[in-house]
């Protein structure tokens, strides 16, 4: 524990306090997904997640296609076809896992904003 950090604890009440150990709870993964569905880009986290669904439906499609597939060309084809689904799911859980992880860097600065300024006004 730095000095800086005793002093900023010293300056909350118990108010400040409870509330910041609201903040510093650990959020789970699900709870995380679920915070990202709010805000100014919830909307499009909810169209991606559905869209991320789809996709997986219909990579589960192109397997079967894939393992009922009798001829070489139907094989490759379906296998091409996989691996694009799978490289369009993973750009998708990329950008889901971006805005999750941007969120939680949002938190930590409000957090910290919060902890000097409540400083800054019992030094007041």
């Amino acid at each position: 524990m730095t000095n800086i950090d005793d002093r900023i604890r010293g300056a909350l009440d118990e108010d400040d306090q409870a509330f910041l150990e609201n903040l510093q709870e650990d959020r789970g993964m699900f709870r995380q997904i679920g915070d990202s569905m709010t805000g100014p880009l919830g909307g499009w986290a909810k169209v991606v997640f559905g869209f991320a669904i789809l996709i997986g439906l219909a990579m589960l499609w192109v397997v079967r296609n894939l393992v009922l597939s009798t001829e070489v060309d139907q094989a490759t084809f379906w296998a091409v076809v996989l691996t694009a689904t799978l490289v369009v799911q993973g750009f998708i859980k990329e950008w889901l896992f971006a805005r999750m992880n941007m969120l939680t860097i949002l938190r930590e600065i409000k957090r910290l904003q919060l902890q000097v300024a409540m400083l800054e006004e019992r030094k007041n």
